[in-house]
């Protein structure tokens, strides 16, 4: 019951955080939009035009943000729970290997592919060698499958980094351009270098649209990250605890203070 709990809890903020993004995507989208409206009123530009503005950094954020909405797509796909941590083959396989059906949990693990049955069938391939061998398997497969997850989502961070330098660049190159075209006029005029001023505002402005959203997304993406890859560690626990009591028992049977019973004499008696 309280790994049902916690499972509807992550599922609820994993759930939050997408409306989160969402809003945020949405609200951002709408204040674009009020931008370019006020900018139709006053007869200057439209939206396919506050677009073109952007110039080709504009171009480019809008590029990249394509790609960002395509990973995010993506990642909700493949980072979940059902695939991650599937609670069906955590049952499965605890009954296999309660039943003492080892070679049958190997295959259920081969047969599924997630995080949790490729950790626990790298644990199974160490357990002729003993618990503490098969555990260290285990810790090692996660800390790999943690590790890939982690750089599997590192783009998203990169674009959250990218898109406001590529704001800042085509603010910097718009500043140039409406510097230089100042410079060059006799009695220079705002309307002169208003296009490259609203180049520089409208890159600044994309590239804020695109690295909000992603940074949002990658810190949403990355505490998913560490809750499964804890959930798979305590299941994984869950899935060899029959073998780990096994060999504790084999062990107690051993110990100095647990002799084995002597063999029967030749008149049919024990040995004292």
């Amino acid at each position: 019951m309280f790994v049902d709990r916690i499972t509807r809890t992550l599922t609820l903020r994993g759930f939050l955080r997408v409306v989160v993004v969402v809003l945020l995507w949405s609200g951002m989208a709408t204040i674009a939009d009020a931008a370019g409206a006020r900018i139709i009123d006053k007869g200057q530009l439209d939206v396919r035009e506050l677009l073109r503005a952007g110039g080709f950094i504009g171009y480019l954020t809008i590029a990249l943000s394509i790609a960002m909405v395509a990973m995010i797509v993506e990642h909700l796909l493949t980072i979940r729970r059902g695939v991650l941590v599937p609670p069906r083959f955590t049952e499965e396989c605890r009954q296999l290997i309660a039943a003492g059906q080892i070679t049958q949990a190997e295959t259920l693990c081969r047969e599924k592919s997630s995080l949790l049955s490729y950790v626990v069938g790298i644990g199974l391939q160490e357990s002729e060698l003993g618990t503490a061998s098969m555990i260290k398997a285990m810790e090692d497969a996660i800390a790999e499958q943690a590790a890939r997850l982690s750089r599997k989502i590192e783009t998203l961070a990169l674009i959250g980094v990218i898109g406001p330098m590529l704001g800042l660049m085509g603010t910097v190159w718009g500043m140039i351009q409406a510097f230089g075209e100042f410079a060059e006029k006799v009695t220079p005029r705002t309307a002169d270098f208003a296009p490259s001023i609203s180049e520089a505002l409208v890159t600044t402005l994309f590239g804020l649209c695109v690295a909000i959203p992603a940074q949002v997304a990658y810190s949403m993406f990355r505490n998913r990250i560490d809750s499964y890859i804890a959930e798979a560690a305590l299941s994984a626990e869950q899935i060899i605890g029959p073998l780990k009591r096994r060999a504790m028992a084999k062990r107690a049977t051993t110990l100095p203070g647990n002799p084995s019973p002597s063999p029967p004499t030749a008149d049919g008696g024990r040995r004292a």
